[in-house]
């Protein structure tokens, strides 16, 4: 038996490294994807561009202006003279908000009246929109308390120090708050997942397209060692790209790895088992391998989108959220994430790995069964 699987891995390792297509694929395809996603896939707002419409021209109105440069968070780009050009730089992206400072502001400050600021926001983008808000609400709060105290100050009301709530924050497993650190981890996942059911679909359906699926079933070889031999070396192409992807993770992008790294390579392990199983009940659905393709982005797509990676669960409607436990991406997107950012190991990640096991399974009984049907 192990000679026979033995030299199925032989030739499958020629099939595989002969096309320069495929060893591109393998190698290069997936440290390309993880440098690009890496670097596109982000939630950080930074250097958001400014325009700022003062129509006061005042002491108090270029100071509240400054402010806002000053935080390190905006960049001015333009100082436009009124609506019309407000409304042309927000249509052409040249400006992601607009400080609107009317008339009277500092008159209404030195009076004691409220003075309305508006902050023009490019809404196209919810996510960004409302962090661009966020910014510019604690700049104004901040401002708006200085001029409390300076005027509790002139009207000699202030005896001492003001009373002030401090609030020291904290954050546990990504200090910088850097999204980079939250989305390689889940890159990896995809990647993983994405070459494995490749692979594993169209190597299987490529013996059909060719004929030599039925040579291969005449052989003395049963059809369990002829699953064993297709998919186990894509196992260790898949673990060298874990290797590999998560090098690139570590070194490149700096993101801490701090739980066990065995850890990591026995939950790839885990994962594996559904991707070739599912790979492996593609291919029995599948008579061509622009058909096999098809189907796995068909499952690729809704998957990643189910998965956690880029928008929480917990967000979505409840019978979304009911339908994401039947994804093995999720499972393995938190286990991923709490070996690399949290640190956490089997103590708290077993129900993780449990449903993956469960999943595997399942795929690997209804692959196998399909497969011996399929191919008999």
């Amino acid at each position: 038996m192990f000679d026979r699987i033995r030299h199925m891995l032989i030739k499958e390792f020629i099939q595989v490294f002969r096309d320069p297509r495929t060893r591109f694929v393998i190698f290069a395809i997936p440290v390309i994807q993880t440098i690009v996603f890496s670097y596109a896939v982000t939630t950080d707002v930074k250097h958001i561009k400014l325009a700022i419409l003062d129509r006061d021209n005042s002491v108090a109105s270029r100071e509240l202006a400054a402010r806002f440069v000053e935080s390190g968070y905006f960049d001015p780009v333009a100082r436009p003279s009124d609506e019309r050009e407000v409304r042309d730089l927000v249509d052409r992206g040249d400006a992601q908000a607009v400080l609107e400072i009317d008339a009277g502001f500092q008159g209404d400050l030195q009076s004691g009246r409220t003075a309305v600021v508006q902050l023009v926001v490019d809404g196209t983008d919810s996510n960004t929109a409302g962090i661009i808000a966020s910014y510019a609400g604690r700049i104004a709060t901040d401002y708006a308390g200085r001029l409390m105290i300076q005027r509790l100050a002139r009207l000699g009301q202030l005896t001492g120090p003001p009373a002030q709530v401090e609030l020291d924050t904290r954050a546990w497993f990504n200090e910088n708050l850097e999204s980079r650190n939250y989305f390689v981890p889940g890159v990896i996942v995809l990647i993983i997942t994405l070459v494995t059911l490749l692979l594993t679909a169209m190597s299987i359906v490529r013996e059909k397209e060719v004929g030599t699926i039925e040579q291969i079933m005449v052989a003395p070889i049963r059809r369990i060692e002829f699953i064993l031999g297709k998919t186990a070396p894509f196992v260790l192409i898949a673990f060298l790209d874990v290797t590999i992807i998560s090098l690139v993770a570590v070194l490149w992008f700096g993101v801490p790895i701090r739980g066990s790294i065995p850890l990591l390579f026995l939950a790839t392990a885990v994962y594996l088992l559904t991707t070739l199983s599912l790979g492996l009940l593609i291919s029995t659905v599948s008579r061509t391998q622009q058909q096999a393709m098809m189907s796995v982005f068909f499952f690729f797509m809704p998957a990643v989108l189910l998965s956690g990676f880029v928008f929480p669960i917990a967000n979505m409607p409840v019978p979304v959220q009911w339908l994401t436990y039947l994804n093995p991406l999720r499972y393995v997107i938190t286990i991923v994430r709490g070996i690399f950012l949290k640190g956490i190991g089997l103590a708290i990640l077993w129900p993780q790995f449990v449903a993956l096991v469960g999943m595997g399974a399942a795929l690997l009984a209804l692959a196998s069964r399909r497969f011996h049907k399929s191919m008999g």
